[in-house]
This record gives C-alpha cells, sequence and structure tokens, in this order.
C-alpha cells in the first residue's frame, strides 16, 4: 500500500467529537458519562490507525469498519469498564484453593460487612465511654470465649495475613536475639514465602537444628544459649516427610520451653477452630489444642480453615500479646473494618455452634452420596450425542496448604466430547459466564460438586447444554 493512498484512509476517520454526537454513541454517553466513552472511541481509533499502519487496511475493511464503528465504541467501552475480580464456579473439588480466594465467607458475614461498612461504624470508638476505643475488641471478647478454656489469659491480635503474624510474632519476641527451628520445618509456600526471609526480616537470629528429617527435643536443648529468644515450631503446610523421620512432641517443646523459661511458639498456618477427623481430615492440630498443651503463641490464617477472610491471627499469652500491640510493626500490619466484620461474624458462627454457616466447614462435611445425588440431577439434565457426562467415584482434596494428605470421598462428573481435547474441554468452561474451573485428569474434564455452590448447579447445567450444543 502506498503512502499516499494510507494518508487517504487516515482522512476517512472522523474526528472523536463527531463520533460522540452520533446517535448511537450518545446514549452511552448518558448512561457512563462523557470521559469514558471519549477514552473508548479514542482506544478505537487507535487500533484502526495501527491498522492502516501495518497496511491491514485498504479502502474497502476501512468503509467496513466505519459502519460497525458505533458497536465497536461500546465494545471497548464495556471492556474498559468491567470488573477484573470476578466470581467464579470452583468446581475442582479444592475447598480452600489459593488461586480461587481459598475460603468463601457465610452469608452472614456478608450481611455484616453490608451493615457496618456501607457507613460509618464504631471501629474505634467506645459507645458507652463516649471516647476513643480500640479495634480489637470487636473479636477478642470472642476469640476468649472459644479459647479460654486453654487459659482465662487468652488473648488475641489479627494482623493481614500469617506471614504478617509470625514477623509481628518474632520481630517482638525474637529481636536482636536467636530463634531455635527445626530444618525439616524451614519451608517454602507459595509465593516463593520462606520461613528464614520472615525470620531475617524480623531481625531475629535463625538456630537450625537437627536434619532435614529427624529432630529431637535433645536438639533444641543443646542449642539453647543466653541469646535465645524463642522456641519456634513449624507446621508443615504444603508436604509431609515419611519414612526414616523424627519431630519432638509438642509436649517435649512446651516442658523444654517452660524449663528454660523461654517462649514457645507454634506456626499453625491453617488455623483450625474444631477438631475435623470426623470429617476424614486428620493430622491437622487445632488452635485450642496447641493452647491447651501450653504454647504460648499460636499463628494462624484467617481463610484457610478457620473459614473467614484474609487474616494472620495470634492467640495466646496476653503479656506477649499487648507487647506485640505496642509494637509499631502492628499499626503497619493491620486490618481494616471489612476483616474485622467479616471475622466477627464468621466467630460468632463458631459461638453458636452453627458450623454449616461456615461455607468451608460445610463443604467438608458433605457426604459422597449428598454430593452424588447433585451430580446425577445434573448429568440428567444433559442430553447429547456429541457430549458424554458420567457420573464417577473421585476425591476432594482441603487445599490453601492444609492438610496435605487429607483426600474426602466424592462423586465427579466426567465430562468429554469427540473430537475435542480435554484441555480444550476445560477452556470452555473457562470461558463460560460465569467462568466454571475445573480439573482434567486422563483426557477428561472433572467436575466436583463439593465446592460448588448448590444454587450454581443451574449455571453448571446450562454450560453444559451450551458446549452440546
Amino acid at each position: 500500500m502506498k503512502t499516499e493512498t494510507k494518508a487517504g484512509l487516515y482522512r476517512k476517520l472522523p474526528s472523536v467529537d463527531e463520533v460522540v454526537r452520533r446517535p448511537g454513541v450518545e446514549s452511552l454517553v448518558s448512561q457512563e458519562g462523557l470521559v469514558a466513552v471519549t477514552d473508548a472511541a479514542r482506544a478505537v481509533f487507535a487500533s484502526l490507525r495501527d491498522e492502516i499502519s501495518a497496511g491491514r487496511l485498504d479502502e474497502h475493511g476501512i468503509d467496513l469498519a466505519l459502519s460497525g464503528l458505533d458497536h465497536a465504541v461500546e465494545r471497548r467501552l464495556r471492556q474498559a469498564l468491567s470488573y477484573s475480580l470476578r466470581t467464579v464456579i470452583n468446581a475442582t473439588g479444592v475447598i480452600l484453593h489459593t488461586n480461587l480466594g481459598r475460603a468463601p465467607l457465610a452469608a452472614s458475614a456478608l450481611e455484616h460487612i453490608r451493615e457496618t461498612v456501607g457507613g460509618y461504624s464504631n471501629l474505634e470508638f467506645d459507645i458507652e465511654a463516649g471516647e476513643r476505643g480500640k479495634r480489637d475488641v470487636h473479636v477478642d471478647h470472642l476469640f476468649r470465649k472459644l479459647l479460654g478454656e486453654a487459659s482465662p489469659e487468652v488473648s488475641t491480635i489479627v494482623v493481614n495475613n500469617n506471614a504478617a503474624a509470625v514477623l509481628l510474632a518474632l520481630n517482638t519476641i525474637g529481636e536482636g536475639g536467636e530463634v531455635i527451628v527445626s530444618r525439616g520445618e524451614l519451608v517454602e509456600i507459595g509465593g516463593s514465602f520462606r520461613i528464614p526471609d520472615v525470620m531475617t526480616k524480623s531481625n531475629a537470629v535463625l538456630r537450625e537444628v537437627g536434619t532435614t528429617n529427624r529432630t529431637r527435643v535433645s536438639d533444641y536443648e543443646r542449642a539453647i544459649t543466653e541469646k535465645t529468644r524463642l522456641l519456634l515450631r513449624g507446621h508443615s503446610p504444603n508436604f509431609e516427610i515419611t519414612g526414616f523421620t523424627e519431630q519432638p512432641r509438642l509436649d517435649e517443646l512446651v516442658e523444654l520451653s517452660r524449663k528454660c523459661n523461654i517462649s514457645l511458639m507454634e506456626d499453625l498456618g491453617s488455623g483450625a477452630l474444631i477438631n475435623l477427623d470426623a470429617l476424614g481430615v486428620t493430622g491437622e492440630p487445632s488452635v485450642l489444642d496447641s493452647l491447651r498443651a501450653g504454647v504460648d503463641i499460636v499463628t494462624y490464617s484467617g481463610d484457610k480453615l478457620f473459614g473467614g477472610p484474609q487474616a494472620g491471627i495470634l492467640s495466646g499469652r496476653s503479656d506477649l500479646l499487648a507487647r506485640m500491640r505496642s509494637n509499631s510493626l502492628f499499626r503497619a500490619l493491620r486490618v481494616d473494618k471489612l476483616t474485622y466484620a467479616a471475622l466477627e461474624s464468621t466467630l460468632m458462627a463458631y459461638v453458636k455452634g452453627d458450623h454449616d454457616a461456615i461455607p468451608a466447614i460445610r463443604m467438608m462435611r458433605l457426604s459422597k452420596e449428598e454430593i452424588g445425588r447433585r451430580a446425577e440431577a445434573v448429568a440428567g439434565k444433559v442430553q447429547s450425542s456429541s457430549l458424554s457426562v458420567e457420573v464417577i467415584d473421585g476425591e476432594s482434596v482441603i487445599g490453601g496448604g492444609a492438610a496435605p494428605s487429607a483426600v474426602l470421598p466424592t462423586r465427579l462428573l466426567a465430562v468429554s466430547t469427540e473430537g475435542v481435547s480435554a484441555d480444550e474441554l476445560a477452556a470452555r468452561f473457562r470461558l463460560s459466564t460465569p467462568p466454571i474451573v475445573t480439573r482434567v485428569e486422563e483426557g477428561r474434564v472433572l467436575l466436583d460438586l463439593r465446592t460448588v455452590f448448590p444454587e450454581q448447579d443451574q449455571d453448571v447445567i446450562r454450560t453444559l447444554i451450551q458446549i452440546a450444543s
């Protein structure tokens, strides 16, 4: 294409002002505002100029593009004004799916957020005294109800995630001294988060003891010096070491900490508030178990087995928690009113014993038979010769760095179609509205309704029918 011809094509483009005054675009201006529509029109013209410059548009092509200009502006506007963070349907069977936001919030938590955050609240105001209050009080008294049987002196504070909780505790208690930890617990989890790196940032000195697979309480005892400030016990979140292994029992570490007058901290990570053995989730100590055993400080997440919002929670001796509360890091790491509202509501469900109100706990409690009935109902609504939808046995997992070896029996929808690969089929589910995230195994797409809310079953059926047609 000659340069003169390109110049002629450029001259065919109307001005942005002309476009926004066109009847088909004026309605968009009244709905979304002049600025947003103008930006969308400029973006469309920029794309057209690039096409002309690259020689991909001739005279016929530019006429065709201009005939659909109103629609092009509207499409670009909708793209620009659409939210990036979207609802998805989690059909993977991974209950605490880190990439999908971990624990979904209880309906009561969403309502409490709406009630208290839509306007003003008493976040840091003592209504009775008429003076400034502390935001901790909204959840500390509920934590005391749930954990108080371990010790009447137990206290709890909240920061923005469990890494922050570990950082705050190590900095408050261990700064300038040594923290003893087993080599087998120096883990790296998602996002390249490493315990040694956090310890370095806390200005505490790491003192490794034992070996990767075997550490005894005597290793801790031999490592204690006048510089020792803390004994740290970690919980392996994403893996298990099996075979020739040994780790000190918790009661042994508690006894050593008392004998040497050195605080003991346990990083539980997952933060179960109830015993999960009856649900088939074994090997996950609860926060109460650790405190009952005599651990001084327990750190854990709010959005894992706790079933609430993202938060880092520290529970334990009130004197140690008071020191952390006065640490300047605490203000930098503290959480906002949305988190407190969601935490308070989730804790209230625990206090009432209404565990099914917490979605993550309810999903764990679902039986294979319940899930199977729903799966059969969904499969029965899809009649197609081109799409195979079969109900088979399978397993759900906890995820989110919790109970790495625990599996829950379930029933799965196994979907396949002639001439389409499983990966392509999974992509079609993801590109549906709303997106459905599945898993692929042995050449089939698998959907586990354990992690699909019952009211979303109709979305799954509609998507299956669309794919089949």
